[in-house]
């Protein structure tokens, strides 16, 4: 796949994930303000009916207050010419008011209210009252739970707390808050505040109490500090639904370029590691090619120090690539897991000495050199001979192949608390920041700019991560570009299952 198709595919996938998280919060913003709306009708509604009510109160105290004119009423109006009724009111007595329904209470009240007469009495008591007087804050508190509780908004879910109170519009303050009074003297020009709701000053909602009066005398007012929670308490699950699924999406999404982008790269690395390998096994082809045709040449076989000579270049070319092979092979074992370790007793200093001799006389064609600080006071290790040699033949390889002329090599040793560090450091190329995130995967190989004749298959380095692994070591770079670089191995003493 190409990286235009690759990038138009990321562009679609991200503009459907977009927009499906968009019509997402654009229906949780549609759902949040059907239920502010809601829950502000819920709440005017309580409040009208509270309201309504309290001016029920009002003339039923009062009809209370007057119970000898009631009872008098009574007898004219409500029994009438009726015998039966007109008897059976005679036994009817002031203290049977209290024992009497609600519903024949309202009944008598309402009919008393049409009267003129009554209704001209009332009007001029309340008029000579106060507001705070009319008004009994244990009524108002039971009310307003009422109604509230009966629209399903329970005082008793902490979810659900408010805090009520009246305003005088007369004094310009609020009178009674949450169940209390706000002043102790209501007639002193300077009262003393006893109970303060700030917020009240600013309240959700409100609506004017005894509305009949043609100025309402004041106001009944209610705020809802968890506001919000309560608009969206509802919402959570469709919220945290969606949260999940977005999250599902996009993790899938990421995880989905993560595989497309490692399949390029590695698809790029298996392709250039064919160049390679192409590369490797043409040459030593083509030079035992032309060996052989020399030998079969009657000139050359004449000659038995020619022949030898071109048998010795067939053997060496023969051995590299055999070599070549095997290095592929260990790779697919290491895969696989199919491999175990022939652990043995070490001394790290004689598989340092054997290693940096075989790659002197390399490093001496350019002038260079290898050295070797081999501190460690105790170099024996638990491990297999063979991986181990390879382990420091690679890294030595590795820094005279990506040094510059004269490479400055140098190997050293030093114990450390469960074992033994080798430290490999050259004066090369250096490694970048990027690519040292890179070096340990297999088929990768660090870019050399104008440096051509670095050969090789990238599979070196994830040889050495992986033999480092399955001798419970471990192995780190330190390397920045044109200073040169340093891999430092960690060996233990023993290889603990």
């Amino acid at each position: 796949m190409n990286k235009k198709a690759i990038w138009l595919i990321i562009g679609l996938m991200s503009a459907a994930v977009l927009g499906v998280i968009l019509v997402q919060i654009d229906l949780i913003r549609t759902s949040m303000s059907v239920n502010e709306e809601r829950f502000n009708k819920n709440v005017q509604e309580a409040l009208v009916k509270v309201s309504d009510r309290l001016e029920d109160f009002e003339e039923t105290y009062f009809i209370e207050s007057v119970n000898g004119f009631t009872l008098a009423y009574q007898e004219k109006q409500i029994i009438g010419s009726n015998d039966q009724q007109k008897n059976s009111s005679k036994n009817f007595k002031p203290e049977d008011w209290d024992r009497m329904p609600n519903a024949d209470r309202q009944f008598y009240v309402k009919i008393m209210m049409d009267n003129p007469g009554v209704k001209s009495f009332f009007d001029q008591n309340k008029s000579m009252r106060s507001l705070e007087e009319r008004i009994k804050v244990g009524d108002l508190d039971l009310l307003i739970h009422q109604e509230f509780e009966k629209r399903g908004i329970n005082p008793k879910n902490s979810k659900f707390k408010f805090h009520y109170g009246i305003w005088s519009n007369e004094k310009n303050v609020m009178i009674i808050e949450d169940g209390h009074y706000v002043y102790d003297d209501f007639d002193n020009k300077t009262p003393v505040p006893t109970y303060n709701t700030s917020s009240l000053y600013n309240p959700d909602n409100s609506v004017p109490v005894f509305h009949n009066a043609k100025v309402p005398p004041g106001e009944l007012r209610v705020y809802f500090p968890n506001r919000t929670n309560i608009i969206l308490s509802s919402l959570w699950k469709n919220a945290t639904g969606t949260a999940l699924f977005a999250a599902i999406i996009l993790s899938c999404f990421a995880y989905t370029l993560t595989v497309i982008f490692r399949q390029k790269k590695l698809s790029e690395m298996k392709t250039d590691f064919i160049n390679n390998m192409t590369h490797e096994f043409k040459t030593p082809i083509a030079t035992i090619s032309l060996a052989s045709d020399s030998i079969v040449s009657p000139m050359i076989l004449s000659n038995p120090e020619k022949v030898q000579r071109f048998a010795n270049i067939i053997k060496q070319e023969n051995k590299r690539m055999n070599s070549q092979v095997e290095k592929v092979l260990q790779m697919a074992l290491l895969d696989k897991r199919d491999f175990s370790l022939k652990l043995t007793e070490l001394n790290l200093h004689e598989i340092i000495q054997a290693a940096v001799e075989n790659i002197s006389l390399r490093v001496e064609k350019r002038d260079g050199v290898v050295k070797t600080l081999l501190n460690a006071s105790r170099p024996s290790i638990e491990g297999d001979l063979t991986h181990v040699a390879n382990v420091i033949n690679n890294l030595l390889d590795n820094a005279d192949k990506y040094s510059p002329d004269k490479p400055e090599i140098t190997v050293i040793t030093r114990n450390i608390s469960n074992g033994v560090e080798v430290t490999v450091q050259d004066n090369g190329i250096g490694i970048s920041k990027e690519a040292r995130k890179q070096i340990f995967d297999k088929f990768y190989r660090v870019p050399t700019g104008n440096l051509h004749d670095v050969k090789g298959f990238g599979l070196g380095l994830s040889y050495v991560k992986a033999m480092m692994t399955a001798h419970k070591g471990s192995v780190e770079v330190k390397s920045e570009p044109g200073k040169g670089s340093s891999f430092v191995l960690t060996f233990p003493f023993q290889v603990e299952a």
